[in-house]
């Protein structure tokens, strides 16, 4: 069985703006279920381990997709840096769900996926993000997070709020980077002008896809109470417990080893299991 790697599609979006993505699947007649993978907050589609991740998946029978945000700061010349900070200031809530709106539609229609078993897997901020796809859009029937937020009221408050609203930009430092990365007011508006839209908790609550829930125990950036949490508003779905997991689960950027990290790869397993037992 011959394993496929389609680097940098490019997809449009005219909503947005161009962006990019990548395919691993298998060479085979029988039409495999697709997962897709949104990354999170000053996340993108080449961070890390994710490549070897679609690669596991893809090869136990899953068309594996993964992107880049329009607004994640990347540019469709270079998706390894955050090129384009401006980008990145005008991203917002309603944008992310758009642009992964484009990637079901655009993949769904491949031959060689299964469009009756969809998929969304969300790391950290793009776990919320994919409860809300998944509460939106019936042809999503597996949910997956990873490290997810159970909110994405996740602003300044106090006198920071006060300043950003005054000034119109705050700046967060990219520890990996050194940039500082702007976040311009109209995020904050977008929110509040759709803010019921915007509700993880409640879409939590309503989502009727199969959901598992996976966390590490020592995530130094978002909390475990907020897997426990999703876990309460939907009693259906399964908490998985990285004991001592980070928020990346041994990733990070660069990652030069040939094999997956070990929680990385425990985390993977879990869950190919669960969607061939729930979806395959």
């Amino acid at each position: 069985m011959n394993l496929i790697r389609e680097k940098n599609i490019y997809l449009e979006n005219k909503e947005t703006k161009g962006f990019l993505a990548d395919a691993f699947y298998s060479d085979t007649q029988e039409k495999q279920p697709l997962v897709i993978f949104v990354h999170g907050y000053k996340g993108y589609k080449d961070w890390g381990a994710w490549d070897l991740m679609g690669e596991k998946f893809a090869g136990e029978g899953f068309f594996f997709v993964k992107f880049n945000f329009s607004h994640n700061g990347t540019t469709v010349d270079d998706p390894h840096h955050f090129g384009d900070l401006e980008a990145f200031g005008n991203n917002n809530y309603t944008k992310e769900l758009s642009d992964l709106g484009i990637v079901i539609d655009h993949f769904i229609l491949d031959p060689h996926v299964d469009s009756e078993k969809i998929i969304l897997m969300g790391h950290s901020r793009g776990g919320g993000i994919s409860v809300i796809k998944t509460f939106e859009d019936e042809r999503i029937n597996g949910l997956i997070t990873l490290a997810s937020v159970d909110t994405l009221d996740r602003f300044p408050t106090g006198d920071f709020f006060e300043k950003w609203k005054k000034e119109g930009v705050y700046y967060a430092l990219n520890g990996r980077t050194q940039q500082e990365m702007p976040h311009y007011y109209q995020f904050y508006e977008d929110y509040e002008q759709n803010i019921h839209r915007f509700d993880v908790e409640r879409a939590a609550e309503m989502a009727k896809a199969y959901m598992l829930i996976i966390h590490g125990t020592q995530d130094e950036a978002v909390d475990v109470k907020h897997a426990e949490h999703l876990h309460i508003l939907n009693p259906n779905s399964e908490l998985f417990l990285i004991e001592n997991g980070n928020h990346t689960f041994g990733a990070k950027e660069p990652w030069t080893d040939s094999t997956l990290p070990e929680d990385l790869n425990i985390v993977t397993e879990k869950c190919i299991d669960f969607l061939v037992k729930n979806l395959k």
